[in-house]
């Protein structure tokens, strides 16, 4: 398997999660967070999908493969997204 070049000027995926969520409990003070998890995993899911989907030009095979999940299941995600039945811009 060949190593995915890495920019260090470019921060992970990880640390831009970790620096929302800082300014978010910034934000929200001593207010207790409702569905925290469903947010964050929506949050990211939907650009994860709507990116995928436009990498492999709307092919769910090719995306669900890519994603490791069953067509069935992106086409699902989809749906919980309003992403089905459009056309994903590059």
């Amino acid at each position: 398997m060949s190593s995915i070049p890495v920019d260090d000027n470019i921060p992970s995926i990880e640390d831009t999660v970790r620096r929302a969520l800082d300014h978010y409990f910034n934000t929200l003070g001593d207010q207790t967070p409702h569905a925290l998890h469903d947010m964050v995993v929506r949050a990211a899911e939907r650009p994860l999908l709507d990116m995928v989907m436009s990498r492999y030009d709307g092919n769910l095979s090719r995306a669900a493969r890519a994603l490791g999940i069953t067509r069935n299941t992106l086409r699902k995600k989809l749906h919980d997204h309003g992403l089905h039945g459009q056309t994903v811009a590059r």
